[in-house]
């Protein structure tokens, strides 16, 4: 288990690469974002994607996990985007949103759930997106921020370190993180519905 220091503009790519040689091991992995500090896997590996689970106290199965894409491009292979969707995405992406869309049958089955509905994220921060893109695969993205009480650990990556070191694989350290989460916003129905106000103004955009 390491603290790996990345840098936030110009990710060192032989960092990069031993981070993609962890996840494709079945490793967890603590990355920056463009808001708060993530936990993530290959959402392709199913054992992975159990243990985040497992460390956040979730069921797989009855959650709405995200995941982190590298482009338009590669959410598409993964979700089902209308048109008029799909115009405001390209607009506010990458960008502070995390946007419910239904999914396509290339998603991994632990990654379905009773709502049939999958969010997506391309967060405006070079790190994770560069990750995705050598991996070839989206990583799943579960917030760290729990409770107010823990609101250190979310933006510090030394206390995030410190707190994870026993659960994870890797914990990058790309600078301090938001204290304010992603914009959640419903477009399962074609229509963009707010279900978290975060760092994104959707209106920006519609």
């Amino acid at each position: 288990m390491s603290l790996l220091k990345i840098h936030p503009d110009n990710p060192e790519l032989k960092k990069i690469l031993q981070v993609v040689e962890v996840l494709k091991e079945g490793g967890i992995v603590i990355y920056p974002t463009d808001t708060i500090y993530g936990m993530g896997c290959d959402i392709h590996n199913q054992r992975a994607v159990e243990r985040i689970c497992k460390i956040k106290n979730i069921n797989p199965h009855k959650n709405n996990l995200s995941f982190i894409c590298h482009d338009m491009s590669h959410i598409a292979e993964y979700a089902k985007v209308d048109t008029a969707v799909y115009k405001v995405m390209k607009k506010a992406l990458p960008g502070a949103f995390t946007f419910i869309l239904p999914p396509s049958h290339k998603l991994p089955k632990i990654m379905h759930n009773n709502k049939k509905t999958v969010g997506i994220r391309i967060p405006d921060h070079n790190i994770p997106r560069q990750i995705v893109q050598e991996l070839g695969n989206p990583i799943i993205t579960t917030t760290l921020k729990e409770d107010t009480d823990l609101i250190e650990y979310s933006t510090d990556p030394e206390l995030i370190y410190e707190k994870y070191k026993h659960l994870v694989d890797i914990v990058i350290d790309g600078g301090y993180g938001s204290f304010t989460p992603s914009t959640v916003i419903d477009c399962s129905e074609g229509e963009f519905n707010v279900l978290r106000e975060g760092a994104g103004d959707i209106s920006l955009y519609i």
